[in-house]
């Protein structure tokens, strides 16, 4: 999970907290979209 809040603040500029907000938005769109996949989903972007 660093490594994506680490590539979402040098590529797109993101502070720390932005990136995990990003990355937390993400996760629950996807879930919300796609409920069949929240194991998936948890399992890659952790379940916080």
């Amino acid at each position: 999970m660093q490594e994506l809040i680490d590539k979402l603040k040098t590529e797109a500029g993101l502070t720390d907290e932005q990136a995990q907000q990003a990355i937390a938005t993400i996760k629950n769109y996807v879930i919300e979209k796609f409920p069949m996949l929240e194991g998936a989903v948890s399992n890659v972007f952790g379940s916080e």
